[in-house]
């Protein structure tokens, strides 16, 4: 309960900004706007900023300022808060704020004594930070946090809902096809309604990271978030190559990152040497593809593209993939460099194929790969 009646202070204080701002914003707005909070994936910022500029109802003309403010409220940086806009009885001098009791939002006085009562609100702040801030720049305190922050996420990924509605005996929404249905029996009286309530995913999907030594800086980071991902998505499989292909699914626990990370380099063949993108992918496709692959899986492959194989070998094996996979994404860390263009020989050859080609150098970057997971 603490989380949620964070997110919806920050959500009272961005309303509040809003407002400043000249956009018009009314209480069943915000009400709306927290309802979708509960709807959407909070680990995806875009659909957050999606879901809050439609239940806030903000006109296109306000766009720019609204998505200056939202960079500004829920993205880490240091916001001012907005001034109170009521009062209290006269027995009151404070600042207030709308706060989720549980069932509804509603206007109350900030408890400045209590635990916690300046802090920022969680996740958006320091971790926010953590999770925009490159791997090459990690101190030995930030992979520490960043273990902490991949439990957290694999937790959410366990609870996370998809858009799928499946039949419910508890609470949801109601099904009125059904409940008609159930109706016949009865003569045409709603004797009891039916419900349905949103699956959880169940995703497919093969991972495959590079190892070479181009990729040495973010392989054991890379690889970390692949691991919490296994943990909580069961059909997830996770593959090593540079100059061979290696299953690595359940080699390792993903629980110490820098514990385990020596024990994985020294499991997989040629750590940190050459790469050959295209006779490994040739490899992966002769041997897995009928097995691991099929139109609902996701195949996400991490690598800067640096190939010192056979372009058209490579080409060929992407073909295959495209063929027979739902979603393909290429995650480049060297694309979270602004200058970085995909020049390389091996990424020529490969982008023909691929569905969506991003950045893989901070876990911010890696967390929108969970968007194409279906």
């Amino acid at each position: 309960m603490n989380a949620s009646r964070g997110v919806v202070a920050q959500l009272a204080k961005f309303a509040g900004a809003m407002r400043e701002n000249g956009i018009r914003v009314g209480l069943g707005d915000e009400i709306d706007a927290a309802t979708a909070l509960t709807l959407v994936d909070l680990l995806d910022r875009d659909e957050v900023q999606r879901g809050l500029r439609i239940t806030l109802k903000v006109p296109r003309e306000a766009w720019p300022t609204f998505d200056r403010l939202f960079d500004q409220y829920w993205s880490g940086a240091v916001a001012r808060p907005p001034p109170p806009r009521q009062s209290l009885p006269c027995d009151h001098r404070g600042p207030l704020r709308w706060q989720w009791d549980g069932q509804r939002v509603q206007l109350s006085a900030a408890d400045d004594s209590s635990p916690g009562a300046g802090d920022e609100m969680p996740g958006y702040t320091s971790e926010a930070l953590l999770r925009r801030k490159p791997f090459e720049q990690f101190s030995a305190a930030d992979v520490a946090s960043f273990e902490r922050l991949l439990t957290r996420l694999a937790a959410r990924l366990a609870t996370r809902k998809s858009r799928r509605l499946i039949p419910t005996r508890g609470r949801g929404l109601v099904d009125l096809r059904r409940s008609f249905r159930h109706a016949l029996a009865s003569e045409g009286d709603l004797v009891r309604l039916a419900h349905r309530e949103r699956a959880l995913d169940q995703p497919r999907l093969v991972v495959l990271c590079d190892t070479s030594g181009s990729m040495d800086t973010y392989a054991r980071f890379l690889l970390a978030f692949a691991f919490a991902l296994r943990r909580v998505l069961k059909r997830t499989e996770i593959f090593a190559f540079n100059t061979a292909l290696v299953r690595i699914t359940r080699m390792i626990a993903p629980t110490r990152v820098a514990g385990t990370f020596k024990e994985l380099a020294a499991g997989v063949p040629d750590w940190s040497g050459g790469t050959r993108i295209g006779s490994c992918l040739t490899e992966f496709v002769t041997r897995y593809l009928n097995q691991l692959v099929d139109r609902d899986t996701t195949v996400a492959l991490i690598s800067d593209g640096l190939d010192l194989g056979d372009s058209a070998e490579l080409a060929a094996a992407m073909r295959e993939l495209r063929a027979r996979a739902g979603t393909i994404v290429w995650l480049n860390p060297l694309l979270g460099d602004p200058r970085y263009q995909p020049t390389a020989a091996g990424m020529q050859a490969a982008l023909p194929f691929v569905d969506h080609f991003g950045p893989g150098h901070s876990l911010e970057a890696l967390e929108r790969l969970l968007r194409f997971v279906k």
